[in-house]
């Protein structure tokens, strides 16, 4: 082991040993309490130990910190996440540091580093993120990757308590199982009544040589189709075919506009800016 408690190293070596060690700079004491037996720069790996090291015990690496070393890929740690026992003091390191009473098994794998699940890892990240878009992003990779589960998920997030974006979380686990599959009427609704637009037709069916297409949203009376998606990079294959459609009605000489359901829900302004500006174009 190269990242050592003080406490282990004594363990291992006798205190004069250790002692030794670090006097003539073999080893280096990086924090309070924390031995690494060697005396090179570390690794991001060994600062991370360290600084898990350093904290009181029960406590565990959290957050995008976890979630990397579960396998999650594309988003950089900001800092060392840790999550400590509540109560629990601040450890003397470079560290972005969260307080929980939820570290138990179920949250917290068995391993050495001790750190929470990827579920948990993820619901947390979410949770601390600085905007609703990035919580929602770091939901769906989470699914994307192939990394979790439906029920997974919301095991984790019903034991979470009450934490930011959980709004917004809860939400993109059900986009990503599919029940969102298309926008809910009312959503849209709400947004055509703020823009003053005149009632859509709605799933019109439209033929081509390819196949049959639904229109999500069509106004014949401006040339105008509304096309709303999901999360279509979820499924390769689905989201192709959705571009292919959406290509097939313009070659037809239909005006469509693409939205998604997230901007639907989240970023309305924008949403009816470009109704608006669609509907007086045509």
């Amino acid at each position: 082991m190269d990242v050592l408690t003080t406490a282990e190293a004594h363990a291992l070596l006798s205190r004069s040993a250790v002692r030794h060690r670090l006097a003539t700079g073999q080893w280096q004491r990086p924090a309070r309490g924390v031995i690494v037996t060697h005396n090179g720069p570390l690794t991001p790996d060994q600062r991370e130990r360290v600084a898990l090291a350093a904290s009181p015990a029960g406590s565990a690496l959290a957050g995008l910190t976890a979630a990397t070393r579960l396998g999650l890929q594309g988003f950089e740690p900001r800092g060392i996440h840790l999550v400590l026992p509540a109560g629990a003091k601040r450890p003397s390191v470079e560290a972005v540091v969260h307080w929980s009473t939820m570290l138990d098994p179920r949250d917290v794998l068995p391993r050495t580093p001790r750190i929470t699940t990827l579920e948990r890892s993820v619901v947390d990240a979410a949770s601390w993120s600085d905007s609703i878009l990035r919580a929602r992003v770091l939901v769906i990779a989470a699914f994307q990757q192939k990394l979790t589960s439906i029920a997974r998920m919301r095991d984790a997030l019903s034991r979470r308590g009450p934490c930011r974006h959980r709004g917004v979380i809860i939400e993109s686990i059900l986009d990503a199982h599919g029940g969102i599959q298309s926008l809910p009427e009312r959503d849209f609704e709400e947004v055509r009544v703020l823009a003053g637009l005149p009632r859509p037709t709605r799933q019109v069916r439209v033929k081509h040589p390819s196949g049959r297409y639904f229109l999500d949203v069509w106004w014949e009376q401006f040339n105008l189709a509304i096309e709303i998606h999901g999360i279509p990079h979820l499924a390769v294959e689905q989201w192709t075919d959705d571009l292919h459609r959406t290509n097939e009605l313009v070659i037809d000489g239909r005006r469509v506009l693409v939205f998604s359901s997230f901007a639907i829900r989240h970023a309305r302004d924008a949403v009816i800016d470009q109704l608006r500006r669609a509907v007086a174009a045509g």
